[in-house]
C-alpha cells in the first residue's frame, strides 16, 4: 500500500487528505481505528523521538504526543512510587521497561496528555497496553504488537482505537519537502545525532564534566526538543521530561512556560496532593484536572461550595503560596536544554528557581558571556553544543 485516505485534513473542511509515498510502500499499517492528518503527524514525530531516546540510552523509550510536540517522554526506568500514585497505578502492578516508559512520559503533564498519541520504541507487550487501555488517548504507534497487547488496545474506545505498526526498518529519503500557500519547501532531512559528544564543551567548568545521570537527562531534553514546535525549552529529571516549553516566540517565554511545567509536576508529588480525598466515581481526567485547578490561582473552583462535593468527600485544602515555594525548593539535580542558544541572563534566573543544575544549549548569542555568568553565579553546568534544534 502506498497510500491511506484520511477523513480529513487538520480541519474538517479540508479536504480531500490521506498519507502516501510518491515511490514505494507506506511504512505504516493501520490495525484499528481510523486515523487522522494529526494524528499521524503526532505519530511519526512520536516514533521517531521514542526510537532516538532508546538509541541514546539503550533503554525502551515511549513519548505522549499532542498537537505535533511532546507532552513528555520518558525511558523505561521503573516508576517512583509517586510516579505510581499520580498514574492511578497499584504499586504491586507489574509493569515492563516499556510500559514504565509509557507511564512516566504521561505523567510529565497528564492534563497536557488527555487525549494524547502515544509512540512506543519497542513492541507493544501486554503489560503496557494494559497502562494504556484506561487512558484517554487517540492512538498508539509501535514497531509492531504482540497478541495480548493488540487483543487489548483493539477493545478500547468500543473497538475505534487508533493502532499504528510502523516497520522498524524503514529509512526515510534524504530530502523532505511539504508545500505552504502553494509554494514547495525542501530541506535535507535533520540526520543529527545527539550523543555525549555533544556534551563535551563545559564553558562554566573547564576541567569537569556532567554526572552520569546528567548527561542521560540532557540527551533526553536534547532528542526531545529536536521534534518539538520551535522555540523550545525541556526540563528532565530522572530518565523522563518533566516540562516542555514549546512553540513560544521568545526564549524567556519558552523557560518559563516549561520550568511553570516541572513546578507543577513536583507539586503533584507533595504529600497533601497524592493524599487529596476524591471520590471514588471520580475518573482519571477529572482528577487531574481538579489537581491542576487547585495548584493554581484559580484554586476557589474546586473549593467552593457545590463544586467539590463533585469530586471529593470532604472539602481539599490548598497548598498555601510559602508551602508551594518550599517544596519547590527541595527540587534539584534538574537538566535543561534549549533549541537555540539563550540570548539574556534572565532564562538562567529562572531556571534555577526550578532546580536547573545542567543546561545545553547552542551557543553563539553576542551575551554569551552574561549568560555564563549567570550559570556561574548560580553554581549550574553548562555546555555549549554547537548545534540549533529547530523544528517546524
Amino acid at each position: 500500500m502506498n497510500e491511506i485516505e484520511l477523513k480529513y485534513g487538520c480541519n474538517p473542511n479540508q479536504k480531500p487528505a490521506r498519507i502516501f509515498m510518491h515511490s514505494g510502500e507506506l511504512p505504516v499499517e493501520v490495525l484499528g481505528g481510523r486515523p487522522g492528518y494529526i494524528n499521524f503527524l503526532d505519530a511519526l514525530n512520536g516514533y521517531q523521538l521514542a526510537r532516538e531516546l532508546k538509541e541514546a540510552t539503550g533503554y525502551p523509550a515511549a513519548a505522549s504526543f499532542k498537537h505535533v510536540s511532546p507532552a513528555g517522554a520518558a525511558i523505561g526506568l521503573p516508576p517512583g512510587e509517586a510516579d505510581m500514585k499520580r498514574a492511578y497505578i497499584a504499586a504491586s502492578t507489574k509493569l515492563s521497561p516499556l510500559a514504565c516508559a509509557y507511564v512516566r512520559a504521561r505523567s510529565a503533564d497528564r492534563v497536557s496528555s488527555y487525549g494524547d498519541w502515544a509512540a512506543l520504541s519497542d513492541v507493544c507487550d501486554e503489560e503496557t497496553a494494559l497502562t494504556l487501555a484506561p487512558e484517554v488517548s487517540d492512538g498508539v504507534i509501535a514497531p509492531g504488537y504482540t497478541e495480548e497487547a493488540l487483543a487489548i488496545l483493539r477493545k478500547k474506545r468500543a473497538g475505534s482505537y487508533n493502532i499504528v505498526s510502523i516497520d522498524p526498518e524503514y529509512s526515510p529519503a534524504g530530502i523532505e519537502r511539504k508545500d505552504v500557500y502553494g509554494i514547495t519547501f525542501e530541506q535535507g532531512r535533520n540526520e543529527i545525532r545527539i550523543t555525549a559528544e555533544m556534551l563535551a564543551n563545559i564553558v562554566t567548568k573547564a576541567d569537569e564534566g556532567f554526572p552520569e545521570e546528567a548527561v542521560r537527562d540532557l540527551l533526553i531534553s536534547l532528542i526531545t526538543l529536536k521534534y518539538t514546535q520551535s522555540n523550545s525549552v525541556c526540563f528532565a529529571l530522572g530518565g523522563q521530561v518533566i516540562g516542555v516549553g514549546a512553540g513560544q516566540q521568545s526564549r524567556i517565554l519558552c523557560t518559563r512556560l516549561a520550568a511553570a511545567k516541572a513546578d507543577n509536576w513536583w507539586l503533584r508529588q507533595h504529600p497533601a496532593v497524592l493524599g487529596l480525598p476524591f471520590r471514588e466515581d471520580v475518573k482519571r481526567p477529572e482528577r487531574d484536572t481538579a489537581i491542576d485547578v487547585l495548584l493554581s490561582d484559580q484554586s476557589e473552583d474546586v473549593q467552593r461550595d457545590g463544586a467539590w462535593q463533585e469530586l471529593f468527600t470532604s472539602r481539599p485544602e490548598a497548598l498555601r503560596d510559602e508551602e508551594k515555594r518550599q517544596w519547590i525548593s527541595k527540587l534539584s539535580g534538574v537538566s535543561l536544554g534549549s533549541d537555540a542558544f539563550f540570548p539574556f541572563r534572565d532564562n538562567i534566573d529562572r531556571a534555577r528557581r526550578s532546580g536547573v543544575a545542567y543546561i545545553a544549549q547552542p551557543g553563539g548569542s553576542i551575551r554569551d558571556n552574561d549568560v555564563i555568568a549567570a550559570c556561574r553565579e548560580h553554581g549550574i553546568s553548562m555546555a555549549f553544543t554547537g548545534a540549533r534544534l529547530f523544528h517546524h
